[in-house]
């Protein structure tokens, strides 16, 4: 792997490289891993979609064949992982001068023991250059991380004890009563414990936010990403001088219809660069 992400040695204590190690398959071409759910990034039915697509990152990080950075990542939940061992296949379906195109897939034994997929995604890495730049969404004026309370994990879902979150506004309903009036959520958050960022860490992060449905209708319905796409807008210099610093993360659903809603996310670090945006469609339940 190259400076653009922390290896899995590199922090071998912290949950997140742990969730996301891979071993190539020493009899299969390159671009075959094989990697294992962890505990602590459990949901209430399967891994936390974001430790899902942050493996599907560190597939292509770590092989052999890979050009440039990170663009971006779109992964479609097909069915939830079960605890236990998994297969993730990436591959480079072209590569030109200064993009790469990947197709992946992660794949686990089913009920009869043959190989079912449960997740399939596309990425594209790029080589960056210089050229002009501009951002037009610029981070909200918000109180400082500091000055904003941590909250307690909840739900009884462990993968929330991975990450510190200080809401700013849009925090999750107290009651339960149909009254709600507006999706937008902003928080500061950062892994937990701290850990320097690298894409992997800002794949998962895009998808820390509870389902918009729940704040806009104030009810607890079912609900579950379908497919997430994330953008990383940053070069790995930005994430280096990011470090272990809070990230300022924004959500907003757009809309809302027959048991399907889109959310969109933005992503700042404390100094007000926008490193990565993202898009998801979410299944929910009336």
């Amino acid at each position: 792997m190259t400076s653009s992400s922390h290896s899995s040695t590199a922090s071998a204590a912290h949950p997140l490289d742990e969730a996301v190690q891979l071993t190539a398959s020493s009899s299969s071409a390159p671009g075959q891993y094989e990697g294992q759910t962890h505990p602590g990034y459990w949901n209430m039915v399967g891994p936390f979609g974001g430790i899902t697509a942050a493996t599907l990152l560190q597939a292509i990080l770590q092989h052999p064949d890979r050009l440039g950075d990170p663009l971006s990542l779109t992964v479609n939940y097909a069915g939830a992982l079960t605890a236990g061992a998994f297969t993730v296949q990436a591959t480079p379906v072209r590569t030109n001068r200064s993009t790469q195109h990947w197709t992946l897939s992660i794949l686990q034994a089913g009920d009869d023991g043959a190989q079912v997929v449960t997740t399939t995604a596309t990425a594209v890495t790029a080589v960056r250059r210089e050229t002009w730049s501009v951002g037009d969404v610029p981070m909200p004026e918000v109180p400082a991380p500091s000055a904003q309370p941590a909250i307690p994990p909840g739900f009884g879902v462990e993968w929330l004890n991975r990450y510190e979150m200080r809401p700013v506004t849009g925090a999750i309903p107290r009651e339960w009563d149909g009254s709600g009036d507006h999706s937008l959520t902003q928080l500061w958050m950062r892994d937990a414990p701290p850990r320097p960022l690298d894409f992997v860490a800002l794949a998962a992060l895009a998808d820390v936010f509870f389902p918009r449905v729940w704040l806009r209708r104030a009810r607890h319905v079912p609900a579950g990403t379908v497919s997430i796409t994330v953008y990383f807008h940053a070069s790995a210099a930005q994430l280096q001088a990011t470090g272990t610093g809070y990230l300022l993360g924004q959500a907003r659903g757009q809309e809302f219809r027959n048991g399907f809603f889109d959310q969109t996310v933005q992503l700042w670090n404390e100094a007000g660069t926008m490193l990565a945006t993202s898009h998801q469609i979410v299944y929910y339940k009336e």
